[in-house]
């Protein structure tokens, strides 16, 4: 079996690419390239609509089965007129695209579906979105990104949730409350003088040392993405643990020039009267070595989006034994639960699909209790530092849930098995 692979972000250009649309899919292409090349041959393409339908038909030359994996989107999914195609993609609202806009029939997602006779998602949640929007017995399986194998080595069952004084090498420009005057980012400062630029941090290329102690709590994501809802993260944080010095949130920013958003960041901090706890915005690109130490000396992670289509660094995180502070909505509800995290609650509201450029209200999110939210910190603190049984209890859980969740070997026999069910031309 030959297996055709592709993702409109590369290994040469997810630097540049980082927060734009659709990048993340690279990441999870990278997670199950290893999975497939246990199957079979494995050939990546970057330009599908010349490419695939020339290798199908010289790998049938040959006697050769061959599939196209595109990772991305069912509106940014090609379609060969002959290789049997399997988009593999993420989806967190609560119902489907099923309306064209801009004269491109993919807008309406049924449409690729129906081309495609099957697909691969990331939760049981957004199967049964497609499911619903389909039909029942479409074929369409949850299969996350196999990432536990990578984090798991990662797992302390001695850790307390306290972190001794480490200091890691980091990348990028670092923004550091502690030694930071935000002054010049109050509104009343604003208004006297104008927005202040953005203060000394480096430049988004320079190795920089950071130390890290006590209660640290890290969190990944794109600031350019509004379902991501960072200000409740800061102001919820900073309004629990105001007075706790070794309280720390680190915030490690996925985008390619986030400077406007560290500038907003910067302004509701000001927002926020005198504290004593830390927060700590990275803006860069982490290399895996670095990545791994910062998941590493991290107490929890932290999320508190709107609706995921699974979480990467959610699920990196608790493979390797980090608890977290989340909700437990849309795809977290495949592998959240009270023994693993301090559960935000939530409640439904009115949404958009993120890539409709009308804005048209046609599905819904999920908004956060920010109470909820503020007592999460607080209990998860408080775990840290009194209670170590509890959270060795919860590390452990942690560890062993996204084991059962996004293992390899769990994985891997799902996606073998649905292969061979579906991965055939659709009639």
């Amino acid at each position: 079996m030959i297996y055709l692979i592709h993702s409109e972000t590369e290994a040469g250009s997810i630097t540049r690419n980082l927060g734009v649309s659709e990048y993340s899919y690279y990441f999870v292409l990278k997670e199950f390239r290893p999975l497939l090349e246990s199957l079979g041959l494995v050939v990546a393409v970057s330009d599908p609509a010349s490419e695939v339908d020339r290798l199908w038909a010289n790998a049938r030359v040959h006697g050769e089965d061959c599939i196209f994996l595109t990772f991305s989107p069912p509106h940014r999914t090609y379609v060969p007129k002959f290789c049997p195609t399997i988009p593999l993609f993420a989806w967190e609202f609560d119902s489907l695209p099923n309306e064209t806009w801009n004269d491109d029939p993919r807008h309406d997602w049924r449409t690729v579906l129906r081309q495609t006779g099957g697909a691969i998602t990331h939760s049981r949640f957004a199967v049964g979105v497609v499911q619903a929007a389909m039909r029942a017995d479409y074929p369409i399986i949850s299969l996350p990104a196999p990432v536990w194998d990578h984090f798991a080595p990662l797992y302390d069952p001695a850790s307390t949730g306290l972190t001794a004084p480490r200091t890691i090498q980091v990348r990028g420009r670092v923004y550091d409350t502690n030694g930071l005057d935000l002054t010049p980012y109050t509104p009343f400062s604003r208004r006297l003088h104008g927005q202040a630029p953005l203060p000394p941090a480096g430049g988004w290329l320079d190795e920089q040392s950071l130390t890290l102690s006590g209660v640290v709590y890290t969190t990944v994501f794109c600031p350019a993405d509004g379902r991501k809802n960072w200000f409740d993260m800061i102001c919820a944080f900073v309004w629990a643990l105001r007075d706790r010095a070794d309280a720390t949130l680190v915030m490690k920013l996925t985008y390619r020039d986030a400077g406007n958003m560290v500038l907003a960041m910067l302004g509701d901090l000001a927002k926020l009267g005198t504290y004593q706890c830390r927060i700590v915005i990275i803006d860069g690109y982490l290399p895996d070595d670095a990545y791994r130490d910062l998941a590493a000396l991290s107490s929890y992670t932290v999320n508190t989006s709107t609706g995921e289509g699974q979480c990467l660094p959610l699920m990196e995180y608790l493979s390797a034994g980090k608890p977290a502070v989340t909700p437990a909505h849309t795809a977290m509800a495949d592998y959240i639960t009270p023994g693993n995290a301090f559960i935000v609650a939530s409640d439904h509201e009115p949404g958009i699909w993120p890539h409709d450029p009308r804005e048209a209200v046609r599905t819904r999110r999920h908004r956060l209790e920010f109470d909820s939210l503020v007592a999460a910190y607080a209990e998860s603190y408080e775990t840290a530092k009194g209670n170590p049984a509890r959270y060795r209890a919860m590390a452990a859980a942690a560890h062993t849930d996204l084991q059962r969740h996004c293992a390899r070997d769990v994985i891997l026999p799902a996606l073998m098995d649905f292969m061979r069910k579906h991965a055939k031309q659709p009639a």
